[in-house]
């Protein structure tokens, strides 16, 4: 992953999600995804439809976009992370994803579905969804995403 990918990644976060169904076929969702650690995820519950399709076929492509019309494609292999730390690792991914947001009253609280929760609630909420995490190894990336020429 290059310095302008990394750039791009680290100012949007959200984006498309496609998967493959059986029939190759792509289904899509939009996701928020974030640079953890240098790695790329976004997070799912074992029930979601697109957790169905990466555990028969791993492969996902991601469109990554911004309000100002730049956009990242990226073909990916994905790994899902669903042990018994996977509460942690999305308390982790949110951190980041909530980075720049107005911060909830009490300092070290997230916000979870439009209220303020501690990160025992927040990691309680994670285990009852059964929560877990989708690592994107990106294998080809595409797209308008690097800094754009100024207008003359």
């Amino acid at each position: 992953m290059d310095t302008a990918i990394q750039a791009f990644l680290g100012q949007n976060r959200s984006a498309a999600m496609i998967t493959l169904r059986a029939d190759g076929t792509p289904h899509v969702t939009r996701v928020g995804v974030a640079l953890v650690d240098g790695k790329l995820w976004s997070s799912g519950t074992q029930a979601r439809v697109r957790t169905k399709h990466l555990r028969r076929d791993n492969r996902s492509t991601l469109f990554v976009f911004d309000p100002a019309w730049r956009w990242l494609g990226l073909e990916c292999s994905v790994t899902i992370l669903d042990g018994s730390d996977a509460p942690e690792l999305n308390l982790r991914l949110f951190r980041v994803l909530q980075e720049g947001m107005p911060p909830p009253a009490t300092p070290g609280n997230l916000t979870w579905m439009g209220s303020e929760k501690t990160p025992e609630e927040f990691l309680r909420i994670m285990v009852e969804e059964q929560r877990l995490i989708y690592e994107f190894d990106i294998r080809r990336a595409y797209g308008m995403y690097g800094e754009m020429p100024a207008a003359r």
